[in-house]
């Protein structure tokens, strides 16, 4: 049976590490669920399952919003959606567009927390021109491992005291401390979104026409490609209309200004294929579904993959893959230096082949981001590390977690 911690303050999340930390529980950390199959599953850890569970998702609320300094304080149960819904009343957002990946594992929509945001260091399309969610984290206050409560950073966009142990925590997975409160920097929205569309391209012309949309001078904030069949499925009628693939540049500022950058961006990419144009709502549409791998959420029972390499190795990655799984579904994001997998499922969910591809392709990184428990347990969720590295990302752990009580073997076994 698991017991339940559910803390409503800061101190009731120290009290609970250091009572762990002094009896030598280890504690799993959850807020609304949403990711809890995201990485190995706990219950499969060395050392055995842990019994207790600190449920963050009561310590929620936005403590403090300073639209003018672009400044937000919210607690980690806070939903994303909500903050959001509270930006958009002063036309401002959080930059980094925070994926909702809960309906990838059948849960529903709008349940991710700002905890589970900086835990899993999330990011959307935006993710090559500014940065992921460590980017954006100015400060926290958080509980480690020790029963200690620390805070690093500050309320200002421009901080340099201290050691910026923000970008230490951004994609830990609750490893190293449990957050309790965290400073985000926000953004004023655009006030203008359109996207260019090339139709029928390959994958390699595909990968070229975005790199020369990323090297041109038009700002662009936005490059994706979805293949035919993805491209069927789109809920933006006038891509799944098609039925070609589509090549997607989205520009985003004042009225005038993207007008002319689609202007100049239609004759810079006429000459690979076919060109449409989309607004409102077929264009937000178009990169929501980018953003939270929507077209891939369906079968449930698929195997998903997270890759990322340069974009240029992208099409020789994929059709490589293809060969070994022909079955496969996947798109581009990131002008293609991230692509979306999914396969059938397998004994090995395909691990094999990926790493190798991976390798082939220069390096890179492939998370399997979704299995079931049996297989993330017997593989590497995360891609293994050097041996340097590793040792460097084991002293961190021990530094701020020695006895290892928090979300032991989430990321890899026996750490």
């Amino acid at each position: 049976m698991t017991d339940t911690f559910l803390p409503a303050t800061a101190e009731d999340v120290r009290q609970a590490i250091a009572w762990a930390a002094n009896e030598g529980k280890p504690l799993s950390l959850i807020g609304h669920g949403s990711k809890a199959r995201l990485g190995r599953p706990l219950s499969s850890n060395t050392g055995g399952q842990s019994a207790h569970l600190l449920d963050l998702s009561k310590l929620s609320g936005v403590v403090d919003y300073e639209p003018a300094e672009l400044v937000l304080t919210a607690r980690p149960g806070t939903l994303v959606s909500d903050i959001e819904a509270l930006l958009a009343e002063q036309r401002q957002i959080l930059a980094f567009e925070p994926p909702d990946f809960g309906p990838l594992w059948g849960m529903p929509a709008g349940r991710g927390t700002l905890g589970g945001a900086i835990g899993a260091n999330l990011a959307g399309p935006r993710r090559f021109k500014i940065g992921a969610m460590r980017d954006h984290l100015l400060g926290f206050q958080a509980v480690t491992g020790r029963g200690e409560l620390v805070k690093n950073g500050a309320k200002v966009v421009k901080n340099v005291t201290g050691y910026d142990l923000s970008k230490l925590l951004c994609g830990a997975f609750g490893t190293l401390a449990a957050v309790t409160e965290a400073h985000v920097k926000v953004l004023p929205a655009p006030e203008k979104t359109r996207t260019v569309v090339v139709f029928g391209l390959d994958d390699a012309a595909a990968i070229r026409a975005l790199a020369e949309a990323a090297q041109s001078p038009h700002e662009v904030s936005g490059l994706a490609h979805l293949p035919a069949t993805l491209a069927a499925r789109s809920g933006a009628s006038r891509i799944a209309s098609s039925g070609r693939a589509a090549t997607l540049v989205r520009v985003e500022g004042t009225d005038v200004s993207v007008k002319a950058r689609c202007d100049a961006l239609r004759e810079l990419l006429g000459k690979h294929g076919e060109l449409d144009e989309l607004h409102s709502l077929n264009s937000s549409w178009a990169w929501r579904e980018i953003r939270d791998a929507s077209l891939l959420a369906q079968p449930l029972e698929r195997v998903l993959w997270r890759v990322s390499v340069a974009p240029s190795k992208g099409p020789a990655l994929v059709a490589a893959l293809r060969e070994w799984h022909p079955e496969m579904a996947y798109f581009y994001d990131w002008a293609g230096g991230l692509i979306w997998l999914a396969i059938l499922p397998s004994r090995d969910a395909g691990a094999a082949d990926l790493r190798r591809a991976v390798a082939e392709a220069g390096g890179g990184h492939a998370t399997l981001f979704r299995a079931d428990d049996a297989v993330r347990a017997a593989v590497s969720v995360f891609q293994p590390q050097e041996p340097a590295l590793a040792a460097l990302s084991r002293r961190v752990k021990d530094s701020f977690d020695p006895q290892h009580i928090l979300n032991p073997g989430r990321m890899e076994a026996g750490l």
